[in-house]
């Protein structure tokens, strides 16, 4: 977590355009399903795992250290530091009350927040003049982090197509916008600790999740085994494989 938060820091010293996505088994297994967007993934700044299951396969391919990097901790503690820093943030996404509330919340833990940008978007892709509006409208508020909340893969591919056009660090942190506005409850920490964070989530929203839960963690589970004990991994998160 320490190192992410520098790392994103950093680069919004800097000015820098760059990505960073919060991986979970979900975006791993629509990566493997779609070359398009694995590419998209492996060409971000930075990928981090935000799921137990991702944290134990890393561990399992040769990084004993591995921590999960969750994007409801993630975002608290990078307003924290950006405050700290003197840093503008912007939120992209989610339905409008949701997106408040937890803009609110974060100014509660942290009242110097500085939020320079936040927009709900409409639930549908926006034509040219409406993206390049946007664009401007982003930077011309100044801010140097953007937390993106468009949901998996939207939220990956938008950045992918914004890099070097959004003159911010753009961190993809989808249903993080949630849990912190509580809108959405989070499974307890020994459910999460243990990797049972689906199971609650799915009693949660069963009619949202079930379809993707059970096509994807089945699928998860199975080809991670062809993946040999202490494989390596390279800088990128996600191998060169696919159906």
């Amino acid at each position: 977590m320490e190192e992410t938060v520098s790392f994103i820091l950093a680069k919004a010293c800097e000015r820098r355009s760059a990505t960073v996505c919060v991986a979970n088994v979900h975006m791993v297994m629509e990566a493997y399903d779609s070359s398009a967007y694995r590419d998209q993934l492996n060409a971000a700044d930075l990928v981090v795992p935000d799921g137990m299951p991702l944290v134990w396969l890393l561990r399992r391919m040769g990084l004993p250290m591995q921590e999960r990097v969750a994007g409801p901790d993630l975002m608290p503690r990078l307003c924290a530091a950006a405050a700290a820093a003197g840093i503008p943030v912007g939120f992209l996404g989610g339905r409008e009350h949701v997106l408040r509330a937890a803009v609110q919340a974060l100014r509660n833990i942290t009242p110097n927040l500085d939020v320079a940008f936040i927009h709900a978007p409409p639930f549908r892709p926006l034509d040219e003049a409406e993206d390049v509006a946007l664009v401007e409208r982003i930077n011309a508020s100044g801010v140097a982090i953007l937390f993106v909340a468009l949901g998996c893969p939207k939220q990956e591919r938008w950045m992918h197509e914004h890099r070097g056009r959004v003159d911010a660090v753009m961190v993809g942190i989808g249903a993080a916008i949630d849990f912190v506005a509580g809108a959405t409850p989070r499974a307890p920490g020994w459910m999460q600790r243990r990797g049972l964070e689906w199971a609650f989530r799915l009693a949660s929203e069963p009619r949202r999740l079930a379809g993707r839960y059970l096509r994807h963690n089945p699928r998860f589970l199975w080809l991670t085994r062809r993946l040999p004990e202490a494989a390596g991994v390279t800088s990128n998160l996600l191998p060169e494989v696919g159906p």
